[in-house]
């Protein structure tokens, strides 16, 4: 469901943005649709655009891209590699803007049980300066943030009815 809150913060004097939502499904389903190519391009990113994920291995080492398109078909691409993979625990992973190069955060997602089949996903970005930390605030990531988690929760209470 989409009525949970979505706490973003990022404090002045830090370049961190961090990130806390609470999913009514277990951490396996979470980490799932983190990971798995076809449910990524169903949840992640604002509500109006569609995602072509043109690479996504995700395994220590394993790098990642897809490109964004608005209505009138402008693409906006992203691009990382993941560092750290921990199966239902946490990823690490750089992610850079295709926008503004040579601007690379390191973000990690922790997946947390927080008992009777929920999680609580925390993730961490850390910004090369407060200066870039806000240029990615000042582009609208608020909204993109609660749309993904949003569409996320849909995602995973279609994957539950599912299977």
């Amino acid at each position: 469901m989409t009525d949970k809150p979505v706490t973003i913060t990022a404090r002045p004097d830090v370049p961190f943005i961090d990130v806390v939502r609470e999913f009514d499904a277990p951490v396996a389903s979470v980490y799932r649709a983190y990971t798995d190519p076809e449910l990524v391009v169903r949840w992640l990113g604002p509500r109006e655009l569609t995602m072509k994920l043109t690479e996504f291995d995700v395994r220590e080492g394993g790098s990642w891209s897809y490109t964004h398109y608005d209505p009138e078909g402008n693409g906006y691409d992203f691009r990382g590699v993941f560092h750290s993979v921990v199966p239902d625990e946490r990823l690490v992973q750089t992610f850079e803007f295709g926008g503004a190069p040579g601007h690379v955060s390191l973000d990690s997602a922790t997946f947390e049980d927080i008992g009777g089949n929920r999680t609580r996903l925390v993730t961490h970005s850390v910004f090369q300066s407060v200066e870039d930390r806000d240029a990615m605030v000042a582009g609208d990531m608020e909204r993109g943030v609660t749309d993904s988690m949003n569409r996320l929760a849909e995602v995973l209470a279609g994957t539950a009815k599912a299977g």
